[in-house]
């Protein structure tokens, strides 16, 4: 049902799987505008292929989207573009951090122009998407970097929610792309085994980011998929749906480490950092109901359907 209620969003990294849902799901069941804000002429371009024939929309929802290009950390540039609207969602944030693109940058800075961007306008909440075990002190640097971003946008500004969430699994992203490569081999090594996983369906993702928008909830929240289980277990359970029976070989994550280290040393760019590592080799084990609650949310897409939906989508 379309909302007889119109508002303006502002979405930040916009361009990103989870960022182009929340835009497609906010134009076809609001009547809301949209201000995109992406980094990139090349992201520009995704975005504008959104309802270019054959995107996910037709051309007449044009009219309420509006792309713009920005620096994240630039505050001009991001009061430019917040004008005129009342709610915004952050979804900038990095897994892997380089020379050129740091956690800091990524994650304080860009929160840090954003509060004071939004200080001389209309929007009066942020939402603010995180990983689950992001904390200010925590060792790892991706989630030490992600806690003080949720502390820079709770300490000043509009009011501001944080979800922090674990693997996200959405039809057509990076991360469902490597579980089907992993469901449809025949062996494989994995990195500890038995750490656990908690993956949840990147649509309850974007219900939960407009379910607290919109009822403009203050504080940080953890909200996990309706299932926990062991990553060996969730690739035999996507390989179940290829009638595949691979043989996954647990190693030590001190490999891991040690492997991505030596790459980190070598490599201006590694396909993996030791960073990275932790934070895919974080324990997920959530309780999602007092989250939900407060969001209104009776339930979470099954571990089973997510799982039909984003593997056979490939």
């Amino acid at each position: 049902m379309v909302s007889e209620v119109s508002g303006k969003w502002l979405i930040t990294g916009a361009n990103g799987n989870l960022g182009r849902r929340l835009i497609v799901y906010l134009l076809k069941s609001t009547r809301d505008d949209i201000v995109a804000v992406v980094r990139s002429d090349k992201a520009l371009q995704t975005m504008q292929r959104l309802t270019s024939p054959g995107g996910d929309l037709s051309e007449v929802y044009s009219t309420r989207l509006a792309v713009v290009v920005a620096d994240y950390t630039n505050v001009a540039q991001l009061q430019g573009a917040a004008q005129g609207c009342d709610k915004a969602v952050h979804l900038v944030g990095i897994l892997k951090a380089t020379t050129i693109s740091t956690y800091q940058a990524a994650h304080e800075d860009s929160c840090l122009a954003l509060v004071e961007a939004l200080a001389a306008t209309s929007v009066d909440h942020i939402t603010y998407l995180s990983i689950v075990g992001s904390r200010p002190d925590a060792a790892n640097a991706c989630l030490a970097s992600k806690g003080q971003a949720e502390v820079i946008l709770a300490s000043g500004g509009p009011s501001s929610c944080t979800l922090r969430v674990p693997m996200v699994l959405g039809e057509g992203d990076y991360a469902s792309g490597a579980l089907r490569r992993r469901a449809t081999g025949n062996n494989g090594f994995v990195f500890r085994g038995e750490s656990l996983e908690q993956p949840i369906y990147a649509g309850d993702v974007v219900n939960a980011i407009c379910a607290a928008s919109t009822q403009q909830l203050v504080g940080g929240y953890d909200l996990g998929g309706p299932e926990c289980l062991t990553r060996k277990q969730l690739y035999q359970r996507g390989a179940d749906l290829f009638e595949k029976t691979p043989i996954f070989v647990s190693l030590p994550i001190g490999v891991g480490y040690l492997v991505a280290w030596v790459l980190e040393q070598f490599l201006g760019n590694p396909p993996i950092t030791t960073a990275m590592l932790g934070v895919l080799d974080h324990d997920d084990n959530i309780d999602s109901e007092p989250t939900m609650k407060l969001l209104g949310m009776e339930k979470l897409t099954s571990l089973d359907a997510t799982l039909e939906a984003v593997l056979a989508a490939r």
